[in-house]
C-alpha cells in the first residue's frame, strides 16, 4: 500500500534519516521526491529507510568542471551514447558495481523493481555508453515533475560514467534545467563541480524547473551536437 504522507523533512536526524518502512510503489516515490526525500535501503534485513540530508548534494551546470585530462580522453574515445534504451541493464550494473568503502549495495531487488516501474511510466531515465554496441557505462535517475536526480552510475571502461554524467548535465541545461540533485557529494561528483547546499535551499529549488516530459529532455540518439563545449 502506497505511503500517503512523510514526516516533515526538518525532523530527519543528523544523518538525514527521516523514516523507516513503507514501499517503493510509484505514488510513494512521486510523493517522496516532490518533498526532497529519497529511499536508501540500509540492507535487505532492515526496514526500508527514507532520507532527506542536510546539507544536500547537487551539481549546477554553471559549476560543471571538466579537466583537460578528461576532455582529452573524450576526444580520443570511440564510445557512443544513447538515452533510455537500456534502463534495466544500467540499473542492474549499478547494483553489481563494487564501491570503495561499501560492503554491499543499496540497490536491492525492491529498488530494482521500483525504479524499473518508474521508468516504464516515463518517470526515470538512463544515459548509456557503448563500445562496439556493448554497454560499458551509464547513469540513471528519476525525472518527476521537473525534479531530476542522479541516483547511481557504473563503468567498465575508464571514464564512461563520467562522460554520461557530463552529457546528462548538458542535456538538462538545454531543456532549461540547470542543476541535478546528486543527494550526496562523492569524490567524482566533487571533481566535476558538485557542492552541498542547505536543505532549506534545496527544498526551495523543487518545482522551479520546467515541467517537461522525459521525451522532451532526452533524445534517444545522441550526437556530437548534444555535447557541451567543455569537451
Amino acid at each position: 500500500m502506497a505511503v500517503v504522507n512523510f514526516p516533515p523533512v526538518e525532523t530527519a536526524d543528523e544523518n538525514g534519516l527521516l523514516a523507516l518502512g513503507g514501499d517503493l510503489e510509484i505514488p510513494t516515490l512521486i510523493l517522496a521526491y516532490r518533498q526532497g526525500i529519497f529511499p536508501w535501503p540500509i540492507n535487505e534485513d532492515f526496514p526500508l529507510a527514507w532520507f532527506s540530508p542536510d546539507p544536500r548534494g547537487i551539481i549546477a551546470f554553471k559549476d560543471l568542471k571538466v579537466n583537460k585530462r578528461l576532455s582529452r580522453y573524450f576526444k580520443k574515445s570511440d564510445l557512443t551514447f544513447k538515452a533510455n534504451t537500456n534502463f534495466k541493464e544500467v540499473i542492474e550494473n549499478c547494483a553489481q558495481a563494487k564501491r570503495r568503502d561499501q560492503a554491499g549495495t543499496w540497490i536491492t531487488q525492491e529498488v530494482l523493481d521500483g525504479y524499473i516501474h518508474l521508468f516504464n511510466k516515463e518517470l526515470a531515465y538512463s544515459i548509456e555508453a557503448y563500445e562496439n554496441d556493448k554497454l560499458v557505462g551509464g547513469v540513471y535517475g528519476v525525472c518527476i515533475n521537473g525534479i531530476i536526480t542522479g541516483e547511481s552510475m557504473f563503468h567498465s571502461v575508464d571514464n564512461a560514467s563520467k562522460f554520461c554524467l557530463v552529457l546528462l548535465l548538458n542535456l538538462l541545461n538545454e531543456a532549461g534545467i540547470d542543476w541535478l540533485d546528486t543527494q550526496m557529494v562523492t569524490p567524482v561528483i566533487k571533481a566535476l563541480g558538485g557542492s552541498e547546499i542547505p536543505r532549506r535551499d534545496f527544498i526551495r529549488r523543487l518545482g522551479r524547473n520546467p515541467l517537461k516530459m522525459r521525451s522532451e529532455i532526452f533524445p534517444q540518439e545522441i550526437t556530437k551536437e548534444h555535447w557541451p563545449s567543455l569537451l
